[in-house]
């Protein structure tokens, strides 16, 4: 597993929404939005997005969760974390899949 947190004061959430889900799924033939959901409120707004791709070099697929929160039209809160790049049965092996897709995201950003 492997995780991304950034706080960015100046972002649009719709707009910086767009760019993730766009690039995400412009970025890889086998990317996919799993699902998604939306709330808000009258202070607050928050979008979690699940993704899925499949990783050529773990050989299996890979989701990554993003998670947008934005209060008051304050800064955006972006939480990342990315899942299933392992073959092992007990440990992590090969998490180059998980650690890729969050490099692609991190390049959105």
């Amino acid at each position: 597993m492997a995780k991304m947190e950034r706080i960015m004061p100046d972002a649009d959430f719709d707009k910086l929404l767009s760019r993730i889900t766009e690039g995400i799924l412009g970025g890889s033939m086998s990317a996919s939005l799993e699902d998604a959901s939306d709330f808000r409120t009258e202070n607050a707004r928050c979008a979690v997005r699940v993704f899925e791709r499949y990783s050529w070099a773990g050989g299996n697929r890979v989701s990554l969760s993003v998670t947008l929160f934005a209060e008051n039209g304050g800064p955006v809160h972006l939480s990342a974390i990315t899942a299933g790049g392992s073959q092992a049965m007990f440990f992590k092996v090969n998490t180059f899949g998980e650690e890729a897709f969050l490099d692609k995201l991190a390049g959105l950003l």
